[in-house]
């Protein structure tokens, strides 16, 4: 059966250790600071329940009994790839493409080892059963998986295994018969507030001697030992939809982890303290093409979104006729449109991974060295056509239940296309979308979640066709010689 919000709400009340503001959260479920958002999630499962929505949502595979969610799908052919691609769309456009790692993120991660099962056989055979199963279970049962696949800070001089605390990141204490045992923490767990595990591994380079580090694993968010370390809430800090319509529901949250010497079975240990395989789980099979892609797809959506806050922008304000407005919408619509090429683009040129068809890697690293920089400028686009409009907005909704206040805004909220009160309504979203502490957040976030500029350029880099361009220069090259020259001039002055 396909799950529904109701059940995975439900799913979340398994006594997992939150802390936020200092104190525990108790059920998550009901905390102010995670209830909507929750909500949310359980609004996409719900979505994807619906008879009408089945066909588009779900997909049969001989491998699992009935219908399964799309977010697991493995595709085997191109028209594969495009409909599970039309699915997760459609997820995102209930959100906005504001939930960066939505269920169907970390899901496409694991689907991408397990395509490339064969790399995990040739390391060890234990450890890639373990994945199998781990794929399977994960699958029939819908599970919303975050991850922890970076290091805490600290001191960036220095490497995991330099830190003054040798378990400041989380590490392998002890193995035994039964499994490992983890200490030290993980960043950082986007969604795991409202997931039901969490896959921990390693995707930063690590040297000789970090074995301990370099493990790769799943646990129940509420593992015995795990700590799970809520950042602030903001949407505790937006109780009103009217006046942060995006913070009070999209806040997935982020959320260090620390191990708290938790074990973990040898059936849910994927990589056992071997540095190349970290890399090779990502690198060598479709995993890191795979999640990424899903990333672009869900910022496909996040663009439109936003220039279609442009657009209404320049509607409210009256001055969508002016040239240099319609310019620099021109300019938006060119980059909204970029983004959305370069998805279709990646399926286009997908290639068959083994038995499966997967997106083209060098296309999805090209859109992501394109995309970080993109989305600030998007930003202050929207920032500069709004103006002052984005800042003179009435305190709270609470304005509007005192009637002096209220004329008064009928007064002063004045626009062209609509009434005070849409206008309000349209800016306060406005702002949340680009000038909020949750509009920061994302700015951040969508700057640094596919990593620094450097890691994304270097992945282009090394996936490019190099080849192809320089052998197109040596053929120019080859085909004219000094020596031709040389005798060609004697032949002409002879």
């Amino acid at each position: 059966m396909i799950k529904t919000g109701s059940q995975h709400v439900a799913s979340l009340r398994d006594g997992r250790q939150v802390y936020v503001d200092g104190a525990l959260a108790g059920d998550v479920t009901e905390c102010p600071a995670f209830k909507r958002a929750i909500g949310t999630v359980g609004g996409l499962y719900d979505f994807q329940s619906r008879p009408e929505n089945r066909d588009l949502m779900t997909f049969e595979t001989p491998e699992a009994a009935g219908r399964i969610s799309r977010i697991w799908q493995l595709p085997r052919s191109y028209q594969d790839l495009v409909d599970r691609r039309r699915a997760l769309e459609s997820w995102a456009e209930l959100h906005g493409g504001f939930l960066g790692r939505a269920p169907d993120h970390v899901a496409s991660c694991l689907s991408g080892m397990y395509m490339g099962i064969d790399v995990f056989h040739d390391h060890d055979a234990a450890r890639a059963t373990a994945l199998a199963d781990y794929f399977r279970y994960a699958r029939d049962n819908d599970l919303y998986l975050t991850y922890v696949i970076i290091n805490p800070q600290a001191d960036r001089s220095k490497s995991a295994g330099e830190q003054h605390d040798p378990f400041l990141t989380a590490g392998v204490v002890d193995q035994d018969h039964s499994g490992l045992t983890i200490r030290g923490a993980k960043m950082l767990a986007t969604g795991g507030v409202m997931a039901n595990e969490v896959l921990v591994t390693c995707i930063q380079p690590l040297r000789e001697g970090e074995e301990r580090y370099a493990v790769s694993f799943a646990v129940p968010m509420n593992a015995k030992g795990l700590k799970i370390l809520s950042r602030k809430s903001y949407e505790a800090c937006a109780p009103s939809i009217f006046d942060n319509p995006l913070a009070s529901r999209f806040d997935e949250n982020d959320a260090g982890l620390y191990f708290d010497d938790v074990r973990v079975d040898w059936s849910r240990v994927f990589v056992n303290q071997n540095i190349a395989m970290c890399q090779r789980q990502f690198h060598a099979t479709p995993a890191h093409v795979y999640q990424n892609y899903q990333s672009q797809i869900r910022l496909m959506v996040k663009m439109r979104f936003l220039v279609g806050i442009a657009r209404r922008i320049t509607e409210t304000n009256g001055i969508i006729g002016y040239p240099q407005v319609q310019e620099t919408l021109g300019a938006l619509a060119a980059q909204n449109t970029m983004v959305d090429a370069l998805v279709h683009a990646m399926e286009v040129k997908g290639r068959m991974h083994g038995g499966y068809f997967v997106p083209d890697g060098h296309t999805l690293y090209a859109a992501q060295v394109l995309t970080q920089e993109l989305y600030g400028q998007v930003i202050t686009a929207l920032r500069s056509l709004a103006g002052g409009g984005l800042i003179m907005l009435p305190s709270s909704v609470r304005d509007f239940a005192n009637a002096e206040l209220s004329a008064l805004i009928g007064k002063t909220q004045q626009s062209p296309a609509c009434s005070s009160e849409s206008r309000v309504k349209f800016f306060k979203l406005a702002w949340d979308a680009v000038g909020s502490e949750f509009a920061s957040r994302h700015t951040q976030y969508e700057m640094f979640y596919a990593g620094a500029t450097f890691v994304t350029k270097g992945h282009s880099f090394r996936t490019f066709d190099w080849d192809r361009c320089t052998g197109f220069v040596d053929r120019v090259l080859d085909g004219y010689s000094l020596a031709d020259e040389i005798s060609g001039t004697k032949t002409l002055a002879a």
